[in-house]
């Protein structure tokens, strides 16, 4: 299976992660799944979301009040979601997902996890061998991996 990121959904995960660094982000990815792939269009954060440095949460009730917003735009869906391991101390945020993530994950809906830790070398973006994707910009080096 593979993942297709638009440029506004790619900017909106490091955006995400970067600006609660030090705490985990989470949101939503809405686009559409073809017989091979998904398409990822955008990538929107809960403002609601209750971060921790090693955990994040958020309030299905608040999410009940976008639901008839996303239904009114039938060529998007909610594919999946994302969120952030961040680094803590010398502990770099590594994008695994945890037993937990795990847990949360339901079939048929992708999961991005962006590992966001200090840059300590500028490092240029591209795919790697193990299907992740990652790079430095500014402070930070992202990198990040879809779980099916």
């Amino acid at each position: 299976m593979r993942i297709y990121l638009s440029e506004n959904a790619f900017l909106d995960l490091l955006l995400s992660s970067a600006e609660v660094y030090k705490r985990e982000c989470f949101g939503f990815l809405l686009g559409y799944k073809l017989e091979d792939r998904f398409i990822v269009e955008h990538a929107f954060s809960f403002q609601t979301a209750n971060r921790r440095h090693k955990g994040v949460e958020y309030s299905q009730r608040n999410h009940k009040r976008i639901e008839p917003i996303l239904a009114r735009f039938n060529k998007l869906e909610k594919i999946g979601d994302f969120h952030s391991h961040t680094q803590f101390g010398p502990t770099k945020g590594l994008p695994i997902p945890s037993e937990e993530d795990k847990k949360g994950m339901i079939f048929g809906h992708i999961y991005l996890i962006v590992a966001i830790n200090n840059n300590e070398k500028t490092m240029p973006w591209g795919e790697k061998r193990d299907g992740t994707i990652s790079g430095s910009i500014s402070e930070f080096f992202f990198k990040i991996s879809a779980h099916f």
